[in-house]
Formats: C-alpha cells, structure tokens, sequence
C-alpha cells in the first residue's frame, strides 16, 4: 500500500519554480519534467526506503530519490503511513536547505 504523499509548501514552490524556469525554453519539456517528478515521487510513496537517506543529514527517514539534475528530498513518517516532499533541489545549487 502506498503511503500518503505531503508537500511542503517550499516542494510545491521548488517544483512550480522549477517548471516556470524550463517552460521559458519549452512549455512541453516542462510538462515533461513536471511529470517525471511526479512519477519519481509516487514511486517513493509505494517503497519510501527504498532511496538513500541524505547524506547532509544523516537520518534514517530523511531520503531523496535522484532524477538528474534534481534531488527529490522527503521524509518517512511511517507511523503515518506518509512521505512528506520537503524539497525538489536542483544539484548545482549546492547542499539543500532542508528545514
């Protein structure tokens, strides 16, 4: 069973910025991307651990999947049965700022 998908409001804020950015070039390539965020993100919600943890943190719970150039950063709440999307961090712009 899956487990319930949370986004933080700097995650819907990452991926709408993210999607703004790359729709400037091309407004499919966007949607395209938009989409396989999506997807990288459900996938999580069926197996959370299944991704690393983040390094920077080094907890157990804290996880991102990767879908180059972008770290999908969530954390388990398996008392919950959820995954809360803390932040969608494109790698270049260094350690995320995890709250």
């Amino acid at each position: 069973m899956a487990f319930q998908i949370i986004w933080s409001e700097a995650a819907y804020e990452d991926l709408r910025d993210i999607v703004r950015y790359i729709s400037a070039d091309g407004p499919e390539a966007a949607a395209n991307l938009a989409h396989r965020i999506i997807l990288r993100i459900e996938n999580a919600s069926e197996y959370p651990f299944s991704n690393r943890s983040v390094p920077e943190k080094g907890e157990k719970n804290i996880r991102e999947a990767i879908l180059k150039p972008y770290r999908l950063i969530y954390s388990v709440d398996d008392l919950n049965n959820s995954i809360h999307v803390l932040r969608i961090w494109h790698a270049s712009r260094g350690i995320p700022d995890i709250e």
